[in-house]
Parts: structure tokens; sequence; C-alpha cells
């Protein structure tokens, strides 16, 4: 789904915390999540369900900062998994953790994802239950001394809740909280530049499911979906530009189906893709050069705000 970090187009605690971690191999060896991390293999360093409570001790002994990424179990077409949105949220976030040194707790495997429930294997939480799992979570490392919390949302589904918490976090607690949805990014890579409209499981997301997470992607089963909006859909589009379209769209498209406006992807594409780019075009060059210029733009937040102090 539209991520701003990880696609700029487009409660669990403790027990799905070490299921996570199964999920994700040393970005540094390049190693394909599929594979997972049998017990015996190389930790991830600052990758909270791989430490020992000591070994946080140690860290919040010269660092306050945490970053929760945040991501869904949802249908990404037929060439895509379930866990797209979670992988790359993880995956980007432990390649910045690598840079900066700064530690990785990932909590949740699913979202809010209501509007794809029309495809078998999603899985959805209400906003409120997301909502209070990752205000609970960010509550327990308030407690034990982290300081600067910044969320790394995978999933466009949840950018209300990431918004709704980073609120209560900063109101209710002495804790800074952002949304790193929030900071200066880059543009558009130019090689997408002409695709019009690249939502969800599209070109550049599947590109950057090559790169992260290559085995878990099925490009002989990638097809470009047909789509069919419904007409206010089309008008808006046609009629309208730039930020007030967008605001149209966030109201409009991608809503359950029990709302009645006929844009769950079930009713707006035949195979859960939501582009009108040619999947076949999607490359593990085109992904590794979009997460490596998102990861480096988050970096360079980091960094200043180390500086700056909490």
């Amino acid at each position: 789904m539209r991520n701003h970090l990880t696609s700029r187009a487009g409660d669990w605690a403790l027990l799905v915390a070490l299921f996570l971690g199964t999920l994700i191999a040393p970005a540094a060896a390049a190693a394909d999540p599929a594979r997972g991390l049998p017990a015996g293999e190389a930790r991830v360093a600052h990758y909270l369900p791989h430490m020992t409570w000591e070994e946080v001790e140690q860290y919040l002994r010269t660092s306050d900062m945490v970053i929760l990424p945040v991501g869904s179990i949802e249908q990404h077409g037929k060439h895509l998994p379930l866990g797209s949105d979670i992988i790359a949220a993880v995956e980007t976030s432990v390649r910045i953790g690598q840079k900066t040194g700064v530690l990785v707790a990932p909590v949740l495997l699913a979202g809010a994802s209501d509007h794809h429930m029309g495809f078998p294997g999603t899985i959805s939480l209400a906003p409120a239950t997301l909502e209070a799992v990752l205000y609970d979570t960010a509550r327990s490392l308030i407690a034990h001394g982290f300081k600067r919390i910044m969320f790394l949302n995978g999933h466009g589904g949840n950018e209300t809740t990431v918004t709704n918490v980073v609120y209560r976090i900063n109101r209710e607690t002495a804790a800074t909280a952002i949304d790193l949805w929030r900071i200066d990014l880059p543009p558009t890579d130019p090689r997408l530049k002409d695709v019009k409209l690249d939502y969800h499981a599209g070109v550049e997301e599947t590109s950057i499911m090559m790169c992260l997470a290559g085995g878990l992607v099925q490009m002989s089963k990638a097809e470009n979906p047909k789509l069919t909006f419904p007409a206010s859909v089309q008008a808006i589009s046609e009629k309208i530009a730039g930020r007030n379209r967008e605001a149209l769209d966030n109201a409009t498209l991608f809503q359950p189906e029990r709302s009645g406006k006929g844009t769950s992807t079930r009713e707006i594409s035949s195979n859960g893709v939501v582009t009108t780019g040619d999947l076949k075009t999607a490359s593990a060059d085109l992904g590794r050069a979009v997460v490596d210029a998102n990861v480096e733009a988050v970096v360079r937040f980091i960094e200043a705000w180390k500086l700056v102090g909490h």
C-alpha cells in the first residue's frame, strides 16, 4: 500500500515480536527474509527481538532513540507476499539502524487493512486496537528510558492511527514521538515518472520487494490489473489535480466494502494490484535505488536529531 518511505506512489506483544524476528536476516549480508533465522544463526545488531535485557540496558546508557516499524498482513496481488508491508518496514528500519546505531523494535505484524478484506489471507485490526497496541508499546519503551520514538510506517492504511499515537505520546508523556512519513524524502525515482498511478503492489512496490525479499516475489504470476473505478472517482481524477485531488482520494479510495463507495481493492482491481504501470518493468535495481534513497534521507534526519538532543 502507498508507503511514503518504501513506496512514494502507492497484538501482539512479545510472541509476535519474536516471530517477526524470524523474518529478517542481517541487511549487510543481503539475506532473503524468506530464509529466516533458525537458532544459532547470526543476530541483527540493535534489533530488539534478538537482544537481551542487559544489552538494552547498555544501549540506553548512550542512546534514547528507537524506531518502531509498522506494516500490515494484506493481499498484494498474485505475485507478492501478504507480508510485503511489514517486511519492507522492518528491512528498511534495520538498514537505518545499522547506519545510525539506533535500536529497532518491531511489535506488530498486522495493521488496519479493512479495504483489502475481499481477498483471502488479509488480517485487519480495528484502528482502536492498532492504536492501543502501538501506544502501549511506546509507553513500555518510555518506561525503560527511551525518549525519542520514531514510527516507520509501511502501510498507508495505518497513517491516521500512527498520527493519533504520535499525538498522544507527545501530549501525554515526556517522550518525543515523530512519524517518519513527515520528514523530507527524495522525489519519485525518474524511472517511475511515466506511471500515472502506482498505489498498491505496483511497479515500485514490486521492485522494492525484489530488492528486499526477492525469494518471496513470484514474477511468473505478476499480471497487470484491470481497474474499474466508480464514476465519481474517475471524475475526481479527470477534473481535480494536486493536493485537492489527494485530499479527495484519501476520502474516497481504498475504503472498506461496507462503506458503499465501491473502492475496496476487490471492487476496483481484478487481482488486487492497483497500478497503471507494467509490472514487467519492475526490477531489484529500481527497488534498491528507492530503498537506498529513503534510508539515506532518514539517516540524515536521525544524525541531525542526535546533535540537538531530546
